[in-house]
């Protein structure tokens, strides 16, 4: 078994890839037509929270069943019952668009998931502040509390984005306090997926010693992934019971002339590859991070929101707003940017 040499700007750059394929797996939703919205995303989180972690570690894993034999079982189901929470984290994220939008809503969510999902595994373990004393600690901080800062300043310009563009046009769902609870669980509960893959380390370990390598941690997405589904599933079904719709899945609604079933099918399947893409670049990026590698969340979230509004600038989706609104995603992208070196910095000092 060869150990994993720590190369933190390597994994920072992995994980911009895994942060592309976030920041964009989405946007295939835009072709889909004649599907409600529980059958779209019940269809895409069935590959990216099933069906390809069964797959990538099956292609990944050498000796995988062997693996999960030996693996402990209390990291498996530690593993797949956070993930289970951070199912519900997702549909609550979706909610809260409702009520106060996307921008809103991703910048309380993501932004405080940010902090949570990276601060609180070494705090509870206590040894946050004797990492954070260690050389390049300073800079760690530094860069996680100006990610912060500028994910939420992505996110109010987000707001003023959407004021400019809709000419501030009430949708008659708005209501700051339930998106406010809701974006709040949100965040919360999305932070908990790094508990989950932290959860099954245990699980890694094994897979590390059957020669798994930097994939050791595709393993753990069989239990964290599953535990999304589980719940998002569960979520998506009800809807379906209540507006009878589970039958678009293999038959489209009459009335609508430009929809296509396979076209659905294959823009959900691109949605879940994107998604699961993401974390598989994640887990190459995490291994070589190093001293500081819990701040693997941090990164991550930090460049999926730098990168969502940098091909949102390039797709031209700015064009229409006021100087006030530009200026803010502006000076919100500089920050972010300046939060990747940060971090970066900090990461490349402590592993000298």
């Amino acid at each position: 078994m060869n150990p994993i040499t720590p190369n933190p700007l390597l994994g920072v750059a992995l994980h911009a890839v895994g942060a592309t394929f976030a920041a964009t797996c989405y946007t295939p939703e835009k072709r889909v037509r004649g599907w409600s919205w529980q059958t779209y995303w019940l269809t895409q989180a069935s590959f990216c929270w099933l069906l390809l972690p069964l797959l990538g570690a099956w292609l990944t894993i050498p000796d995988l069943f062997a693996v999960l034999r030996e693996a402990p079982k209390d990291a498996m189901w530690r593993s797949f019952a956070l993930g289970a929470a951070y199912g519900i984290g997702g549909t609550a994220f979706g909610i809260s668009i409702r009520y106060i939008g996307f921008s809103l809503t991703y910048a309380i969510a993501v932004g405080l998931s940010s902090v949570l999902g990276t601060l609180i595994t070494p705090l509870l373990k206590g040894t946050l502040v004797v990492t954070l004393s260690k050389t390049g600690g300073d800079w760690i901080t530094a860069g996680i509390l100006a990610g912060a800062l500028g994910i939420a300043g992505a996110g109010w310009a987000g707001r003023l984005k959407e004021r400019d563009l809709s000419a501030q046009q009430a949708t008659g769902q708005f209501s700051m306090l339930k998106g406010l609870l809701l974006s709040l669980l949100a965040g919360v509960l999305s932070a908990v997926y790094g508990f989950a893959l932290d959860a099954g380390a245990p699980i890694a370990e094994i897979a590390e010693q059957h020669g798994a390598g930097v994939f050791k941690g595709n393993i753990v997405y069989i239990f964290s992934n599953t535990g999304a589904f589980l719940t998002t599933a569960l979520y998506c079904l009800w809807l379906h019971a209540r507006h009878r719709t589970l039958g678009e899945l293999i038959e489209l609604p009459a009335g609508n002339e430009k929809a296509s079933l396979p076209l659905n099918w294959a823009m959900a399947l691109v949605t879940g590859l994107f998604w699961y893409g993401q974390f598989f670049f994640y887990n190459l990026g995490h291994v070589r991070m190093g001293t500081y590698q819990f701040t693997s969340w941090a990164i991550h979230m930090i460049m999926l929101v730098l990168i969502s509004n940098l091909v949102g600038i390039l797709l031209r989706e700015w064009r229409q707003c006021r100087r006030l609104t530009l200026r803010t995603i502006g000076i919100a992208l500089i920050i972010l940017i300046g939060a990747v070196l940060l971090l970066t910095y900090g990461n490349y000092l402590g592993g000298k």
